[in-house]
């Protein structure tokens, strides 16, 4: 019920029905855009940009739904002054009636009285046959960290004459808190003085939770791609900090009367997850032997990354004092089962002497080596084996196998060829073996074998290791 500025100008005449009508079209049109965008963004709440999506369409709904009430009474004009006030709304109703949400008050200043919309009784929990609280009695309802800010619009509105726009909580009768928005002015006496105070009090406590919804959910959207970078920077760094951080040849620092030539390759993931606990990896030992590894861990993340850090240290440090692949082999699953470490989802681990051409190898529960002569190939009998972690006190069987001059030795992990079986993905590796027969060195392998792979959709990284034996 608003109340002109000056009691002698007339109030404004209402817009066009017409005009008004067209308004409330477009606004519901809107809503129905918008609640079809928030139905295509429902998910179980995992993903934080979904949450921050989810709120704020529901936002903007609550908004559209407020528009559409006001036009609506624009368009109707104010309920007879007869209307039963009726029993208070529900507190907690997110999108009850805008009546249920809006209401007025007029406070005079000359006769000390104060007058209620049947609305405002209800967003204040008053009883409607109660009496209107005056001014000074209004504080009452409001927190007392509230009250300052209630009392500089009041004093602001009837001393300087200042319009009133601000927010303050009430407690309700029933110890509910709600948050009211109230806009008003001073209606000022034939003499130009001010009689008397008038206002439009919204409850705005489901916008405003709406609001904070979309600024959490903003918030932890920013901390969440914040931690994924900063999982992926330290990943990388606990990656490279070890070996292999290397992408072509790869030169030993002393090469025997047998040398290998390797090369080595990590095919990313195509989703830009957090990184894994894949890794390749060849190290010269002091007899003149060469130690060849593969293997992952399981998951992801920063925890996996320096997983695989320290269990590739572990396998360097005892491959160095003369450890056999098996034996190695079970000393690492006891070294994650003491240190609590994620599970090794698998491993291989071979000895080659250049001696002899003899490579002594032994596998935990990893695809075996593939062995390509002659333009053919075939996959290593695999030693039984199984997975790291999985069996106390497991024992790791060896194979032995000779090798010649020009024959060539692919090692990988499962998500080299991803999609498949572990059977289908061998046969596709070993259906190149003609043209990795003729790619010259292990680098110009590597690169046939990257690109015939490189551009398959993996979920995880790979790795691929080539060693050719030279001489």
């Amino acid at each position: 019920m608003p109340s002109p500025v000056s009691a002698d100008r007339s109030s404004a005449q209402p817009p066009g029905r017409g005009s008004v009508e067209a308004l409330i079209t477009q606004a519901r049109r809107l809503k129905g855009d918008v609640d079809a965008v928030r139905r295509d963004t429902r998910s179980d709440g995992a993903d934080p940009e979904e949450r921050w999506q989810r709120a704020l369409c529901d936002l903007a709904l609550h908004q559209l739904d407020d528009l559409d009430a006001h036009l609506a009474q624009l368009r109707d004009g104010p309920e007879p002054a007869a209307a039963a006030p009726g029993p208070p709304a529900p507190a907690g109703a997110p999108r009850g009636s805008l009546l249920s949400r809006v209401g007025s008050a007029e406070w005079n200043l000359l006769t000390d009285e104060a007058s209620w919309s049947a609305e405002l009784y209800q967003i204040l929990g008053r009883d409607p046959a109660g009496p209107a609280l005056t001014l000074d009695e209004l504080p009452s309802l409001v927190p007392e960290e509230d009250r300052p800010k209630l009392a500089a619009m009041v004093t602001d509105c009837l001393v300087d004459g200042r319009p009133i726009d601000g927010e303050f909580r009430v407690v309700r009768p029933d110890a509910r808190v709600r948050t009211v928005h109230m806009m008003g002015e001073p209606v000022l006496g034939p003499d130009g003085g001010t009689a008397s105070m008038w206002a439009v009090l919204r409850d705005v406590s489901e916008l405003r939770r709406s609001q904070r919804t979309v600024h959490e959910s903003r918030d932890s959207l920013r901390h969440h791609r914040r931690r994924e970078r900063t999982e992926r920077r330290i990943a990388t760094e606990s990656r490279d900090a070890v070996p292999p951080h290397w992408h072509g040849s790869l030169r030993l620092p002393r090469q025997g009367p047998a040398a290998l030539d390797l090369a080595a390759r990590r095919l990313p993931a195509s989703t830009g997850t957090s990184l894994g606990g894949h890794w390749c990896d060849a190290l010269e030992l002091p007899d003149g032997g060469t130690l060849l590894s593969v293997g992952d861990l399981t998951g992801r993340g920063v925890a996996v990354a320096s997983g695989m850090a320290t269990l590739l240290g572990a396998v360097h440090g005892m491959a160095m004092v003369g450890t056999a692949p098996g034996r190695l082999l079970g000393l690492l699953d006891r070294l994650l089962d003491a240190t609590g470490q994620p599970a090794l989802g698998g491993a291989v681990c071979c000895r080659y002497r250049p001696e002899t051409r003899t490579l002594l190898w032994a596998s935990a529960g990893h695809p075996a080596p593939l062995l390509l002569r002659d333009g053919t190939g075939r996959r290593l009998d695999a030693p039984a084996g199984n997975p790291l972690g999985t069996t106390a006190n497991a024992v790791y069987p060896q194979a032995r196998l000779a090798l010649r001059p020009g024959d060539l030795l692919l090692l990988h992990t499962d998500a080299l060829v991803p999609g498949h079986g572990e059977p289908a993905g061998v046969d596709r590796l070993l259906g190149l073996a003609p043209r990795l027969g003729t790619a010259g060195t292990a680098r110009d392998t590597v690169a046939a074998i990257a690109e015939e792979f490189g551009g398959t959709a993996r979920a995880s990284d790979a790795c691929v290791l080539v060693a050719r034996v030279t001489d």
